[in-house]
């Protein structure tokens, strides 16, 4: 049996350099890989890519390698919660491009997958579209995406097992399955790491064959991003 663990995060992320392009997964703070980030800000890894859905807030997630200036551009779909991010974008200090949510998933799908490319009728008529290849498909017309090429996937999942077999909770199931697979290598770190053949294959959403490395992560904030209660 191919076991895929490694003994916790710095182990993980051995090779990671500066200037090179990562993705990360999670929605808003929710399914983020906590661990991953905290030892990229402790390694002090500089002029980084990050491609994520978005950047954290102030003082959590991507916001902590904001703080520190160690992100060189980030490629996202929405930025609204971190005003260190508008700080930095609106100086010149951060290069950003944004995409549309659906496309983000897509090209990290395409690179999952393998295909080079793939046209969407997203964002055709604006900025978005400025120079790349258009094409009319039935009548409509479709704007030429590429796939993503990154160095390291960071995903976080609920439960794992050795030979990289995952499984996600809840709305942390977002960017992280499209994003296992489609880089270089993928890091996957879990709440629980359990012995290969232990998981019910029924319940698995992303295969092995998707995960370079695996460990079991620790100190989960598992913060919440906006909190809105009813009043009594």
């Amino acid at each position: 049996m191919i076991r895929k663990t490694v003994n916790g995060v710095e182990e993980a992320t051995k090779g990671i350099k500066d200037n090179m392009t990562f993705m990360l997964g999670g929605f808003g703070l929710c399914g983020i890989p906590e661990n991953a980030i905290a030892e990229l800000v402790r390694k002090n890894i500089n002029g980084l890519t990050c491609i994520s859905n978005n950047a954290g807030v102030d003082d959590f997630g991507l916001g902590l390698l904001l703080q520190q200036k160690q992100i060189k551009k980030m490629v996202s779909s929405y930025v609204g919660e971190n005003d260190e991010f508008e700080r930095q974008m609106l100086s010149g200090e951060l290069e950003v491009e944004l995409i549309p949510q659906g496309t983000l998933a897509e090209r990290c799908r395409a690179a999952q997958g393998g295909f080079p490319a793939f046209y969407t009728p997203a964002g055709y008529g604006t900025e978005v579209a400025e120079g790349k290849e258009t094409r009319e498909f039935n009548g409509k017309m479709y704007i030429l995406e590429k796939a993503f090429k990154a160095d390291f996937a960071f995903v976080k999942a609920w439960k794992g097992d050795e030979a990289g077999n995952l499984i996600f909770k809840g709305t942390a199931r977002n960017f992280n399955p499209c994003m296992c697979g489609a880089a270089k290598i993928t890091v996957a770190e879990v709440e629980e790491l359990v012995p290969a053949g232990t998981l019910d294959p029924d319940q698995v959403h992303i295969p092995g064959i998707f995960v370079q490395r695996i460990f079991q992560g620790k100190n989960y904030e598992k913060r919440i991003e906006q909190r809105t209660v009813r009043k009594r």
